[in-house]
């Protein structure tokens, strides 16, 4: 048991620390259908850092790597903002989508030119969870806690956002502002996160337990709950079965993350087929 702990006891607090504010976060990006934004950041931050290593030759989780991965995902938080109120003719959705794959070409190319790309690229997929050390726990938690209070200074605006994002008074009642703020926090808890879980795990946590907690209800207190308990009853029983059966962390939790989501898509449909039958009667 205590080599059990040894092993998976700080990965088990990254997942938390990661599953809990990316769960939140989720319930925003669901409101305002931007369902794949993480991806596109992740790999607009892996973009800045790949671009670090080969023009300051800076190494992977060094300082330099990490302004220069923010740097990008800045920009890109602010085309994002922009998207909304100047390109009509397509979805956001579709800007971040094409967003994402000029970030995923530019990647594959600098990793060709950059000495152990390959490496790198199985690094943002998978993370690197197992060598979870106390310094990214502490300055995991530390970034968190700070987007957390930004994200409850400014719940106001930024929720009035996410409730009526595809009306037209959100886009001028300073909307442009407040959607820059939303995927500036966004993108800082994915660029560490991604460092720490890889893209796989980080984008199940995103969406995976707010659409769960969306499937139960729409009340912000009692999604939070459903947010949480499903994060930890994935992690726990993700790590354990990559303990035991010598299995990648990141993939293992997505896997039990959507084994949750179908039980509770199940259960859903029992008690709606139930309801209609006691309805009928």
């Amino acid at each position: 048991m205590s080599q059990l702990i040894q092993i998976i006891g700080l990965p088990f607090l990254a997942c938390i620390m990661m599953g809990s504010i990316l769960g939140y976060m989720g319930i925003h990006v669901l409101k305002r259908e931007v369902i794949f934004v993480d991806i596109a950041l992740a790999q607009v931050a892996a973009v800045g850092a790949i671009i670090s290593h080969l023009a300051f030759e800076s190494h992977e989780g060094s300082m330099l790597s990490y302004v220069c991965s923010l740097a990008a995902v800045f920009s890109v938080a602010a085309l994002y903002a922009l998207a909304r109120i100047t390109i009509t003719q397509i979805s956001l959705e579709a800007v971040i989508g094409i967003s994402y794959a000029i970030a995923a070409a530019a990647a594959l190319f600098l990793v060709g030119i950059a000495p152990g790309g390959h490496i790198h690229i199985q690094e943002i997929l998978s993370g690197s969870l197992l060598w979870t050390s106390w310094v990214d726990i502490i300055s995991g938690l530390l970034v968190f806690l700070i987007v957390g209070f930004g994200f409850y200074l400014f719940r106001r605006p930024l929720t009035g956002i996410s409730e009526s994002y595809r009306k037209i008074h959100a886009i001028k009642a300073g909307g442009l502002f407040w959607d820059f703020i939303f995927y500036l926090l966004l993108g800082i808890v994915i660029t560490l996160s991604v460092k720490m879980g890889g893209i796989v795990v980080v984008f199940a946590y995103l969406i995976i337990p707010a659409t769960i907690s969306a499937v139960f209800t729409s009340r912000p207190g009692l999604q939070l709950i459903i947010i949480w308990t499903a994060t930890i009853a994935a992690s726990i029983s993700g790590l354990l079965f990559a303990y035991y059966l010598d299995f990648s962390i990141g993939p293992a939790i997505a896997l039990f993350l959507s084994f949750e989501l179908i039980i509770a898509a199940i259960f859903i449909r029992l008690i709606h087929i139930r309801y209609n039958r006691l309805s009928y009667k």
